[in-house]
């Protein structure tokens, strides 16, 4: 059973009124979209692939860049093909992460990439790993794999190889690898209203999360240009979900099939979109900004869904 959905901005809404808001084309009015204000609520990093996210205050970004310290490590399973010395994008299942280790979420992780310092809190144990150390990269990854009980004939490896990043889109293009994932706000809280049930939005895992938008009208954007502070970003595909977002971030519980109910009410299994860094600077929480423009978009750089 679904749970109550607590300061729901469409309670006033009727269910047709609901309904006729997400069957109708989000730009037929170009300019009323320009006119929404947006504001950058939240800012992430995850330094390491599958394990918790940095909150981050503000960040300097560059044109053609990725987020600063996104994804750049990461646990690799055993017999993963992953080659540091000659990188290549591999599928996330061949890394430790939510799509198939749910407790990921009960555990509680930071990682100083400065000084390779990675600390690991979960039922009552604390453990810190100087992952300079092989020593203590392979302690670190045999403690990861008893706190998640994998099955695999031997523990994961702690990988990297900067610049490569081990983001869920990099198998697409290189140019993909240092996408930027953005979530909108009002359309977790639509989904909220479809499914009646409460959507965390850190079930997405989000480098930026925005609110002022229509609820979906990030979906139709593709190829149009987002504009928070003095930067500028174009949206280059919608993200597309997987059972990762099943899983609960508050409990660890896989408690909601996000990707079917996405199916069911909206014929897609997206939820928010990939970026590129069109104009760089610095990025705050709290920014505003806006829609600049609709264009018409050639496909190049991913694929629209």
């Amino acid at each position: 059973m679904g749970h109550k959905v607590w300061n729901d901005p469409f309670a006033a809404l009727t269910d047709w009124a609901f309904d006729d808001m997400l069957r109708r084309h989000p730009f037929q009015m170009e300019s009323e979209l320009s006119a929404n204000p947006i504001t950058l609520e939240q800012l992430y990093r995850f330094p390491v692939k599958g394990l918790s996210a940095e909150p981050l205050e503000a960040v300097d970004l560059t044109a053609g860049e990725g987020m600063p310290g996104d994804r750049l490590f990461g646990f690799a399973r055993y017999n993963s093909g992953f080659d540091p010395d000659n990188p290549r994008p591999l599928p996330k299942e061949n890394f430790v992460v939510l799509l198939n280790e749910a407790a990921l979420a009960g555990l509680q992780t930071s990682f100083d990439a400065a000084t390779r310092s990675l600390t690991i809190a979960a039922g009552g144990q604390n453990r810190k790993f100087d992952m300079r150390d092989k020593f203590e990269r392979e302690e670190a990854a045999s403690f990861l794999s008893r706190l998640l009980n994998l099955s695999d004939a031997q523990p994961p490896q702690f990988v990297s190889s900067a610049p490569h990043r081990f983001t869920d889109v990099s198998v697409i293009s290189p140019a993909m690898m240092n996408a930027i994932s953005v979530l909108n706000l009002a359309s977790v809280r639509a989904f909220e209203k479809l499914t009646g049930a409460r959507v965390h939005s850190g079930r997405f895992r989000a480098n930026m999360v925005i609110d002022g938008l229509p609820p979906f009208s990030e979906l139709d954007a593709v190829g149009s240009l987002l504009s928070i502070g003095d930067l500028q970003f174009r949206i280059i595909s919608r993200t597309k979900r997987c059972a990762a977002t099943e899983v609960n971030p508050e409990t660890a519980d896989r408690d909601l099939k996000v990707p079917y109910l996405l199916r069911k009410y909206l014929g897609h299994m997206d939820m928010g979109v990939y970026v590129e860094v069109v104009a760089g600077g610095h990025l705050s929480k709290g920014d505003a900004g806006q829609m600049e423009n609709i264009s018409e978009w050639d496909g190049s750089r991913g694929p629209v869904r």
